[in-house]
């Protein structure tokens, strides 16, 4: 069966930069799903694994424009770590929800901290890079109806939100 849309598709993947320092990896662990076309992976990953079948091996490079984006340009900005809730367990990288001045929800990404101050940034920690992908595809199944209502694969079981 070959990855097409509509369909779950599970692969393994290694990420790197163009360094060839690993950024991500499912290497030891559980491969990654997602269904194909509905925006779970970034685009150019996902266009280059269309019509692949369990088995398939190769090497995805993916541009800024197809992976994470262009960065903006636009500085992180320092917010207070009172802002946020005492208990959160703040991380570079970490991505969270904000709302904007103009009411409009936003992603920020926290991009260092310094003592009592997080420095919050508008841009993806992977905008800007070319990334670099191995992948194995482990598996391509049909989805079923909730799945593509969702327009996300369910884990073993059933609908786990």
């Amino acid at each position: 069966m070959q990855i097409e849309d509509g369909r779950v598709a599970t692969f393994h993947y290694t990420l790197t930069d163009d360094d060839g320092t690993v950024i991500d990896s499912s290497s030891g662990g559980q491969p990654m799903a997602y269904l194909h076309g509905a925006q779970n992976i970034v685009p150019g990953l996902e266009r280059q694994l269309a019509g692949l079948e369990s088995g398939a091996k190769l090497i995805v490079d993916v541009t800024p424009e197809e992976g994470y984006g262009a960065h903006n340009g636009v500085d992180p900005q320092a917010v207070p770590r009172s802002e946020f809730p005492r208990d959160a367990d703040l991380k570079v990288g970490m991505g969270f929800r904000a709302q904007g001045s103009d009411g409009n929800e936003m992603v920020l990404f926290i991009s260092d901290i310094r003592g009592s101050r997080v420095f919050v940034d508008t841009n993806h920690p992977l905008a800007g890079k070319t990334l670099h992908f191995d992948v194995e595809i482990m598996e391509v199944r049909e989805s079923s109806e909730g799945e593509r209502a969702h327009g996300h694969p369910h884990g073993p079981g059933g609908h786990h939100h």
